[in-house]
């Protein structure tokens, strides 16, 4: 940002230079180390590259990892005498490890963990914290397993802009999180199995230079195991401040008593600094805010993707990011996904036929796009004999991980819900070739 208006660089010219990739691919920047901007000769772009070859003094590079927490200058691999000594730490049920605890100023380029047992239930049980400037109440509050990428408590193999995971195996995060006094980083074992090994990098620089525009990295996650026909999914509750919402990974178990209809007709919508109850942004349908349409299966880019489609166990799990289309906001901001699913006449007409809970909401056919809803009225019935598409509200099992930045340590979001929550009724592998 600037004074003048909001443009996301965020750190200082060295910092900007090291980060040069991740800035310019993941974050959108476009400005290089000397303050200029790159500009690729043949596409007119943002190098990637950009400030790669340049020195600065004013920064410090860092890892903290077991065999050196906190990245204490030179007393890296003492343990067993310059060999491999520590690789790896352990968390004993309810009990908290720490990644990180500095009281410096820099920015945390690439956090990288593995851990011996990514069962959907550890992964859910594995509480991830991030603490910035000595606040007592964290930024980032999530599952382990769905911070990194993944909804649903699952793995899989993917690479977009943001996280990775190369073989299904390792969480890696290149998000840029700049603290001006101090960070924290910690995970709490929420589970009553022993962790017996846990791997970790946090890869983080030091500075000298603090910009007053910088926003703090924020996540958090929710879960609802049954939503409310009507009533939107709130993927991020509303936040107080200015900053930028960055994007989300959404997990979704599919209800069985509406068969194996599609539950994705819901649209992404956004209220901006004051909207009351119509939002500024709003989007036409779930498949289309990841980019893809009519229905969604699996893949993966750089800002959007779906990496979890089974319609055998009806799961799926998909992210967007807002990078090359940033969303700021000035004074708050809320996040929310219509619950709304759709399928042929004849087929929700049956359903309705069975008290099934749902509440028409739109019918497509001959006559054109209809409306059927009425708020606080009674829900219209569905003619068997129609032909077309008929939209309803229906409730499901959905979860969320929004990131966003905010220009605060610490947010007035609720804490991170309970693990007997997080873990209720989770799913295994999802089938073969799904």
């Amino acid at each position: 940002m600037t004074k003048k208006g909001f443009r996301f660089t965020g750190w200082t010219p060295a910092v900007l230079a090291l980060l040069a990739v991740g800035c310019a691919m993941q974050m959108g920047c476009t400005t290089q180390g000397n303050g200029q901007k790159s500009q690729s000769s043949e596409t007119g772009g943002v190098s990637p590259v950009a400030g790669l070859y340049e020195y600065h003094d004013d920064v410090r590079s860092r890892w903290s990892s077991p065999e050196n927490k906190n990245g204490r200058k030179g007393m890296g691999g003492m343990e067993n005498q310059g060999a491999k000594g520590h690789p790896y730490s352990s968390i004993e049920p309810h009990q908290t490890l720490s990644l990180l605890d500095i009281q410096e100023q820099g920015v945390i380029s690439r956090i990288w963990i593995t851990i011996n047992d990514r069962s959907p239930q550890m992964l859910r049980a594995l509480k991830l914290e991030m603490f910035w400037d000595g606040a007592d109440k964290p930024a980032v509050s999530a599952p382990l397993g769905d911070f990194f990428g993944v909804g649903l408590g699952l793995t899989a193999p993917f690479h977009n802009a943001l996280f990775a995971n190369p073989e299904g195996r390792s969480f890696l995060c290149f998000v840029p999180m700049p603290f001006r006094k101090g960070a924290r980083i910690q995970i709490t074992n929420e589970s009553d199995k022993r962790l017996s090994s846990v791997f970790f990098d946090v890869d983080y620089q030091l500075t000298t230079h603090w910009d007053e525009d910088n926003l703090y990295f924020h996540a958090c996650w929710r879960r609802d195991t049954a939503t409310v026909p009507g009533k939107d999914f709130e993927l991020l509750p509303e936040v107080a401040g200015r900053g930028r919402f960055l994007g989300v990974n959404i997990g979704v178990n599919a209800n069985p008593r509406y068969n194996k209809l599609w539950w994705g007709e819901g649209e992404v919508k956004i209220w901006l600094d004051g909207d009351k109850e119509f939002p500024t942004l709003t989007g036409t349908g779930t498949e289309d805010y990841i980019g893809t349409g009519w229905s969604q299966g699996k893949f993966a880019t750089d800002y959007s993707g779906c990496l979890i489609a089974d319609w055998d166990n009806l799961q799926w799990a998909f992210y967007r990011f807002h990078i090359p289309d940033p969303v700021f906001f000035h004074s708050g901001c809320k996040v929310a996904l219509q619950q709304i699913g759709g399928g042929p006449p004849k087929e929700v007409a049956e359903l309705q036929r069975r008290n099934t809970l749902l509440i028409p909401t739109s019918t497509d056919g001959p006559k054109g796009y209809q409306h059927l809803f009425v708020k606080d009225g009674k829900p219209a019935r569905v003619d068997s004999s129609a032909t077309g598409w008929t939209n309803f509200y229906r409730s499901d099992d959905v979860s969320a991980t929004a990131y966003f930045y905010l220009d605060r340590p610490a947010d007035e979001l609720e804490p991170l819900q309970p693990a007997a929550i997080r873990g209720y009724n989770l799913k295994g592998v999802p089938a073969a070739g799904k």
